[in-house]
């Protein structure tokens, strides 16, 4: 669904303030300072909420955890608007579906996901607080602010940790995690951050995930650095890359992928992904996050709803649903309402159709029957002609008495 030009406009605006909006309030300056980081302020109202880093200062092992927030939204952040969150829930909220994220943990008892969260060991740690922040965005029912729901309200989440206490993404934590998810059976999985390299263990379990029925959605970059990607190299992240996966990137309020955005190929799906409104592990307040996670998150829950409203559908159309259903542009970019609602035209048997095997007729009796017609229609006419050339020629003959004919005059010269 193409949104009102009032609303591009507005969330248009909002996009420039973040960029130049003011710093946060002291309050909030414990927030560590982090290349993932996000502006610290919501230029749409005027109101400022802190950044939700996706990881902590690598460089300091005692870095503190991000603290609460003590500022709340007062409305609709552009992205639930873009995506029609409140039109989705009147078709569907996911429930009895479970999505897994695979991110920095989730703490159960946050605001908004009270009661709906599965988390063990680590995962209940969340000291970064971006994993709970993504997890508002798939299943919050946003709590004491309705409207900041997420795609998904009525889903569960199965929080499992793919990075270090700080955030820093691991291939073995994120295999194990995705291996957790298929055992429990979860209908989605949702993997928050993009490893550089391919890993053979997590391209098996990723595969293992796939045969077991789940949806397999992944960020299709890392959150990139806030001075741009200027001078990284194009490449492909994991496991987005992987067959299958849907790979999901994010885009600013005009739809386009923003400058600082790392370049990689192979995306299916963007989403919003700047400047997008969630909660945290700690208090009732709110912060500003964005990149590829962001954008993963929103269609994770896309999944699981469409999941709950076609459960018939295999995981493959599940994700030919979200993109062909997709509003059309250089990226399509996710349209939940349509996704949900739309009446696809059943898939194309044509080819199976052309591979039966095809029965010929053996005619191979008629043929030897219609050969000796021809024959015996050969002979008949040559005996009949025979015959009337017989009778010509005795008539001739008859008529010169018997007598052969003349030789004709050879002229003289």
């Amino acid at each position: 669904m193409r949104p009102p030009a009032r609303l591009l406009a507005g969330a248009g605006c909002a996009a420039v303030l973040l960029l130049t909006a003011a710093p946060a309030p002291a309050a909030e300056a414990a927030v560590p300072a982090h290349p993932g980081a996000v502006p610290a302020a919501d230029g749409k109202k005027g109101q400022e909420l802190p950044g939700m880093p996706s990881a902590l200062d690598p460089r300091d092992e005692q870095a503190a955890c991000t603290p609460p927030s003590g500022a709340t939204a007062k409305k609709q952040d552009w992205s639930r608007q873009r995506l029609d969150l409140d039109r989705v829930h009147g078709h569907g909220t996911g429930a009895g579906m479970t999505v897994a994220l695979i991110d920095t943990g989730v703490a159960p008892g946050a605001a908004g996901l009270d009661g709906r969260v599965t988390a063990t060991g680590d995962a209940a740690q969340d000291c970064v607080g971006h994993g709970t922040f993504l997890a508002g965005l798939i299943a919050g029912d946003g709590g004491h602010s309705p409207r900041m729901a997420g795609v998904a309200p009525r889903a569960k989440i199965l929080a499992l940790r793919g990075t270090d206490r700080r955030g820093a993404p691991d291939a073995g934590l994120v295999t194990a995690a995705v291996r957790a998810a298929t055992d429990a059976g979860a209908d989605v999985i949702a993997v928050g951050v993009a490893l550089p390299r391919r890993d053979a263990r997590l391209t098996a379990a990723v595969a293992e995930a796939r045969r077991a029925g789940a949806v397999v959605v992944a960020a299709a970059t890392p959150d990139p650095p806030r001075l741009g990607a200027g001078d990284v190299p194009t490449r492909t992240y994991w496991p987005a890359g992987e067959p299958g996966v849907l790979s999901v990137a994010d885009m600013l309020p005009t739809g386009a992928r923003p400058d600082s955005g790392l370049p990689t190929r192979g995306i299916d799906l963007a989403a919003p992904g700047a400047g997008v409104v969630s909660g945290g592990p700690r208090g009732d307040g709110h912060y500003l996050g964005g990149g590829a996670s962001v954008a993963a998150a929103y269609a994770a829950g896309t999944a699981a709803v469409v999941r709950a409203a076609h459960p018939d559908d295999t995981p493959d159309a599940v994700i030919r649903r979200l993109t062909a259903t997709a509003y059309p542009a250089d990226i399509p970019q996710l349209d939940p309402y349509a996704a949900v609602t739309t009446v696809l035209p059943g898939p194309d048997t044509s080819a199976e159709r052309a591979a039966d095997p095809v029965t010929v007729r053996d005619t191979s009796a008629a043929d030897h029957a219609t050969g000796r017609a021809t024959l015996f229609v050969l002979l008949g006419s040559a005996g009949v002609l025979a015959v009337l050339w017989t009778g010509y020629a005795l008539s001739r003959a008859r008529g010169r008495g018997w007598r052969p004919p003349p030789v004709p005059a050879v002229p003289e010269d």
